[in-house]
């Protein structure tokens, strides 16, 4: 390999297009190790991982982000459920078909290599990042669920990246937007996050997302003399995959960085340094470039200037073409890399896999808090249903991880098969917005003024179903309206019997700790919905277990 050609392996692309021109001129310009692409059917995902294979010099490492199932890898790859909803079943086997129908269908369009499992633990209910991406606030429960996610994928000869080393979920903040902390002492990080990481790596886990996240303990320990203003996170830090995890915790695989135009990292030092710092740090793999010619100058700039040695170069490499090795690319050929496209495509969607989101949203859908007699639901007593939205700050970034669909809208349709009369409550402030621009100023200043009698309530419904379907962003809470004594702001508990659905956050009781009945079915799916309406009307039973203190 000439000197560019190593220095390329240290990067993985986030391709800008699937035009083959642009494909091949980005193996042969930049040399790159890895690819993590931009979603994609599966046949466009197929085509472009064959075209990458086919014209770059040494095998790539393709990979998908799996957290949730093979829509990871292609747009039509089949949903499981995320972390969170699969620990609800609690019951390893869902981790290990996530992990398995993950590996069939991001495998089957060519890719090699998952960021997952998520290994985080949700100890703050406040993190938004991974409220619904992360198994548990047990470690114990975080490492069953993960070994058996990892034995799943690594039946499709695909290796998992368990992330974010050394750990999100103490912190409340968010990588993308902020530093982040990892506040434990040494003992407390080895009896928790320690434990799950070392669980793994004893299994053979061949790759670790390295986070943009500060561990001070651990960085004092090896560090004793660095003040805490000169600290850095993970991905730039040798005490902390250097010393920590491939020194105290032996791990022999790969780390990769995560994504480098987070601030996080991005404002720990000038880019320029910060690219070499973090493979001098132990980091084996960069994650995405911003101007790819200004990137691999700077990389190379920082080999040539010692910042990356010698030998930590040449173990970055071995450890990168190791894992290409244990896979096999190597001794395949090119056109060997990929399945034929017809036998390929055929493993996208099975219905058996289809029917594992059906079984793991029966088994998850938790029952948190009950404390008043209401199920099972009976049109011959609670005919007249509301249906209330309750709202969180608005969120693209979550909306386009969360799905569409519209949970309301469903659960009435649900509903009204069942013989339930059912309204959907339209806010002040929605009818507000709708009037002409020169009254909307008007109609918000009198917005304190939509206060009505107990009695519209009493008279009116039977019952009030609260929807909260908050998407995760900076933060993951609910957002009252300005309004006073509105249904969306559920006052009237004692009223009219209330119950409370959380089809996002599994934390939203904390925003209504009054509510008597609280749901979390983890997902707004359709499905989901049909299979928590048949638990309300009592055909089947509450079977999950809140893998969080929802509390």
């Amino acid at each position: 390999m000439t000197t560019e050609e190593k220095i390329g392996q240290l990067f993985v692309n986030m391709g800008a297009s699937r035009d083959e021109s642009y494909l091949k001129s980005v193996v042969d310009t930049y040399h790159i190790g890895a690819v993590r692409y931009n979603p994609g059917n599966a046949e466009e995902v197929y085509d472009q991982n064959r075209i990458l294979q086919a014209n770059s010099k040494i095998p790539l490492l393709i990979a998908a982000n799996t957290e949730a199932g093979g829509n990871g890898a292609c747009r039509d790859g089949t949903e499981v459920g995320y972390h969170v909803k699969v620990a609800a079943t609690n019951d390893p086997q869902y981790a290990y078909e996530l992990g398995r129908i993950s590996g069939v269908e991001a495998a089957a369009v060519g890719c090699n290599w998952s960021f997952a499992p998520i290994v985080d633990i949700l100890y703050n209910w406040r993190n938004p990042i991974i409220s619904s991406r992360a198994f548990s606030n047990d470690p114990d429960k975080v490492l069953a669920m993960s070994l058996a996610y990892m034995k799943g994928i690594r039946e499709s000869n695909i290796a998992p990246a368990a992330k974010h080393f050394p750990g999100d979920g103490v912190d409340e903040r968010d990588q993308h937007l902020s530093f982040s902390v990892n506040s434990f002492s040494c003992e407390e990080w080895d009896a928790t996050y320690g434990k799950v990481y070392q669980g793994l790596i004893d299994a053979g886990l061949p790759s670790i997302m390295a986070g943009h996240i500060h561990l001070p303990a651990y960085t004092r320990r090896f560090n004793p003399d660095q003040p805490e203003s000169a600290m850095l996170p993970a991905t730039l830090s040798k005490e902390l995959i250097t010393d920590l995890l491939k020194g105290q915790m032996g791990f022999n695989g790969v780390v990769v960085t995560d994504a480098s135009h987070m601030v996080a990292m991005t404002a720990s030092l000038k880019r320029r340094d910060m690219l070499p710092t973090s493979i001098a740090a132990g980091c084996d793999l960069f994650l995405f470039f911003n101007d790819p010619d200004e990137d691999f100058g700077y990389m190379m700039d920082g080999y040539k200037n010692g910042i990356i040695t010698e030998e930590r170069l040449q173990d970055a490499l071995t450890r990168i073409l190791g894992l290409k090795a244990m896979l096999g690319l190597h001794k395949r050929a090119k056109s060997d890399l990929l399945l034929p496209k017809s036998e390929a495509l055929a493993k996208i969607g099975l219905p058996e896999n289809k029917a594992v989101f059906s079984q793991v949203a029966d088994k998850a859908i938790t029952l948190v808090k009950n404390k008043q007699a209401i199920f099972p639901l009976d049109p011959e007593k609670t005919r007249r249903i509301l249906l209330v939205e309750v709202k969180g700050p608005e969120s693209q970034f979550g909306k386009a991880i969360a799905g569409g669909g519209n949970p309301l809208a469903d659960l009435k349709e649900l509903l009204a098969a069942e013989g339930f009369d059912v309204s959907i409550y339209e806010s002040p402030l929605d009818k507000i917005m709708k009037l002409p621009e020169n009254e909307i100023a008007k109609g918000i200043m009198n917005v304190y003024a939509q206060k009505r009698p107990i009695s519209e309530l009493t008279d009116s419904y039977d019952l009030i179903i609260s929807v909260a379907n908050v998407v995760p962003g900076t933060v993951q809470r609910v957002l009252w309206p300005a309004s006073k004594g509105t249904p969306d702001i559920p006052f009237y508990i004692f009223e009219v019997p209330s119950i409370f659905v959380s089809v996002q956050c599994p934390f939203h009781l904390a925003d209504v700790p009054q509510m008597q009945t609280y749901i979390n079915t983890y997902d707004a799916r359709k499905e989901t919905l049909r299979l928590l309406v048949e638990k309300m009307v009592g055909r089947s039973e509450f079977t999950g277990t809140s893998p969080v203190d929802a509390f």
